[in-house]
């Protein structure tokens, strides 16, 4: 079993990415758990992922956010993405910019690796 869910193809680049979805509202966004959902599995790492695809079902939008960001820690948490309504808290914007950034999927490994939180 790969710690990803989807291989994506461009040209001769090859991404690994994980794909989350969230239907939790929480405030003026919802919560997406971006760790292994078995206690039992290792926490992600930025050489098994190369991009987290976060998924806001009721707002239908789509968030690219590269690894690293996530990652940038040393392991995976809840993020809050912000789709409907413009969140009260500023850093609660993090992840806006990656919103629908389908681009990303262009990117190779290296440049993706040069997103940091």
């Amino acid at each position: 079993m790969s710690p990803y869910d989807v291989g994506i193809e461009c040209g001769e680049n090859f991404l690994r990415v994980q794909v989350k979805g969230t239907i939790q509202r929480l405030g003026a966004g919802y919560r997406c758990q971006m760790r292994p959902q078995h206690r039992k599995r290792h926490p992600y790492s930025p050489n098994q992922i190369d991009l987290f695809a976060a998924y806001a079902i009721p707002a239908n939008a789509w968030y690219l956010i590269p690894a690293t960001v996530i990652l940038a820690s040393g392991c995976a948490r809840d993020i809050m993405i912000c789709p409907i309504t413009p969140p009260k808290k500023k850093a609660s914007y993090r992840f806006e910019c990656y919103r629908e950034a389908w681009n990303l999927l262009t990117k190779t490994r290296s440049d993706l690796t040069s997103f940091k939180r």
